[in-house]
């Protein structure tokens, strides 16, 4: 597909924070990345208000596991804390995703170049990212390289017996996407098959809440962002010739 990248993420640590698991004060990474951790991870690599990014699927290359950290949080008024955060250790994972243009700006229609915005996405993704990777958390550093999705041997390759994860975080429904003016939260049940999981769209979302009625989404235009075509003749200088 023109519109697809296939990418490998890794880190020592990954925190895909539970939001039950805030209620003390301390934090706990569910078991697996969300749809919009591995999102953030794409608009990483590369990201322009002209495009969404939708990830299709995640393949679970290391086993789960987890350690605790003993943490000192900032405080605004001070003080010595200590919380315990809960981290997935030693992660690795394939991703499948790709991009389609954004319906809701009407005002970057000028701006829809598959064929350029396809191939300055896999020169960010060779080169490891426009901006850095994080894994759910500024702490959790990660890194980013192309791969075909199939490439290696996942730890839950040969699993017999799919893994459900019960009810998780999505994502978030953001104005500038939706066109509503409204900040809704997404939740779904994601089910491990042989070491993959497969991501519903955010629109097949059942499980909506909502959070606030009062956002509006931020304008774009030539004034504030780069076109295309001008990081495209950046990027090549001036070829045409195809990102392998």
């Amino acid at each position: 597909m023109r519109n697809s990248i296939q990418f490998k993420v890794y880190g020592k640590y990954a925190l895909f924070t539970d939001p039950l698991s805030k209620i003390g004060g301390e934090k706990m990474s569910y078991p697996i990345p969300t749809y919009a951790a591995l999102k953030g991870i794409a608009e990483s690599i590369y990201w322009k208000p002209t495009i969404i990014w939708y990830i299709d699927s995640v393949r679970i290359m290391k086993p789960i596991q987890t350690e605790s950290k003993g943490i000192r949080p900032l405080e605004y008024g001070g003080g010595n804390t200590l919380a315990y955060y809960t981290y997935l250790k030693d992660v690795e994972y394939n991703i499948s995703a790709h991009f389609e243009f954004n319906l809701q700006r009407e005002e970057l229609e000028y701006d829809r170049n598959e064929f350029k915005h396809h191939n300055i996405a896999k020169r960010c993704l060779q080169a490891g990212g426009r901006r850095d990777i994080f894994l759910g958390a500024r702490e959790c550093q990660g890194y980013v390289e192309p791969c075909e999705f199939s490439d290696g041997v996942g730890f839950y390759d040969n699993q017999e017996h799919d893994m459900p994860f019960g009810v998780m975080v999505h994502g978030i429904n953001y104005p500038d996407e939706t066109g509503r003016n409204t900040l809704e939260t997404r939740l779904w049940s994601p089910i491990m098959e042989r070491g993959v999981i497969d991501f519903i769209r955010p629109e097949e979302c059942r499980l909506i809440r909502p959070i606030s009625t009062s956002s509006l989404p931020k304008s774009f235009g030539s004034s504030n962002m780069q076109p295309a075509d001008a990081l495209f003749q950046e990027m090549f200088q001036g070829g045409e010739g195809e990102v392998t």
